[in-house]
């Protein structure tokens, strides 16, 4: 195992921006994730885990203690109970080529999360969700090391704490572990699911119900007219997807939205969260708070295609991002009483 200095981070990132990392290493097996957090602890040095690189905004001093990629590869299948298939995906293989794995294989329950760029193991940090599915549906159980009892364990799905965007990686306990391995229990000839109104939509006309394979070209195809599918060459993929998340508020506050607008409340898109709160569309409150799509500050952005995602329009900063994220989360709230939420990880 390798401990290089001033490795650029910008090149390992979908926004393609940031300063170098002070050290870097890559984790090939879990004896280097020991390695490497002793390593670190030896020198006093703070450590980032790094996976796809997808949910990060690095600062443009970069980060002055050590980047730890995780690189562990593999994807074992075996038989689980009551039919069900279950897959032991190391944390460092690419999520959409286990997406893909899993489709081949006739396995549900992963399908709508297909395009999400990201490593499995960053999956069960955010609790990665995409229309209609959330991977903690799926999840088994995370196989982590334990920083503070310097050892492996694996933590049922019911100990990881899910919730919309959240679990205990990313909230309570998030430097405490990481991640070598997810567990999914998946249904080998399930049927896909079609619970969210655009796909429905984008197979209504068609005859009879889709396959997996239907159903996964199908997202790939609705996230690349968002611009939401990394593609080579194309200026708004350099970016974290998905910039802020969709609050989660009490009913009352749509209320109030409706009543400060006067509107009515139906015309507000809003959809079911639990007793008492409703979700609303950060990309509706951005828009209407004044940011269009294709909106520049400097050569910072929003997308095109989708006005939840900022871009680098090229030479972009981490500074210009983080002005045009503060100037949205500022407008939204003056104009809603609403404090958006950003999505990506800010490095520094």
């Amino acid at each position: 195992m390798q401990f290089q200095q001033n490795v650029p981070l910008a090149p390992l990132t979908t926004f393609q921006i940031g300063g170098p990392a002070r050290w870097f290493a890559e984790a090939a097996s879990e004896e280097d994730i020991a390695h490497a957090v002793e390593f670190a602890e030896r020198r006093g040095l703070r450590l980032l885990v790094l996976g796809g690189g997808s949910n990060l905004l690095v600062s443009d001093a970069g980060f002055p203690g050590l980047i730890l990629r995780i690189a562990l590869k593999g994807i074992v299948r075996r038989d689980g109970p009551a039919g069900a298939a279950e897959f032991s995906v190391a944390a460092g293989e690419a999520w959409d080529g286990f997406v893909a794995h899993a489709v081949a294989e006739g396995c549900a329950g992963v399908e709508c999360l297909s395009g999400i760029p990201g490593s499995a193991g960053a999956t069960p940090v955010q609790n990665v969700g995409a229309y209609g599915q959330e991977v903690s549906q799926t999840i088994l159980r995370v196989r982590v090391y334990d920083r503070t009892q310097s050892r492996f364990l694996e933590l049922p799905a019911a100990e990881c704490g899910f919730a919309y965007r959240r679990s205990i990686f990313n909230s309570t306990l998030r430097e405490r572990y990481i991640v070598s391995r997810v567990d999914f229990a998946l249904r080998p000839d399930g049927a896909p699911m079609l619970a969210y109104a655009e796909l429905r939509r984008h197979f209504a006309a068609g005859e009879g119900r889709p396959g997996l394979r239907e159903v996964r070209e199908a997202v790939r195809s609705i996230r690349a007219g968002k611009g939401m599918l990394i593609v080579e060459g194309d200026p708004d993929s350099r970016s974290a997807g998905s910039f802020f998340k969709n609050p989660v508020v009490p009913e009352e506050k749509l209320d109030r939205i409706a009543q400060a607008w006067d509107v009515s409340r139906d015309s507000i898109p809003h959809y079911p969260a639990g007793p008492g709160r409703v979700k609303l569309p950060a990309a509706w409150l951005v828009e209407q708070a004044g940011f269009h799509k294709g909106y520049a500050l400097g050569a910072a952005g929003i997308s095109s295609r989708h006005a939840l995602a900022l871009v680098n329009r090229g030479g972009a900063t981490a500074s210009e991002v983080a002005a045009l994220r503060d100037c949205i989360v500022e407008a939204v709230e003056r104009r809603f009483g609403v404090v958006l939420e950003p999505e990506p990880v800010w490095v520094a």
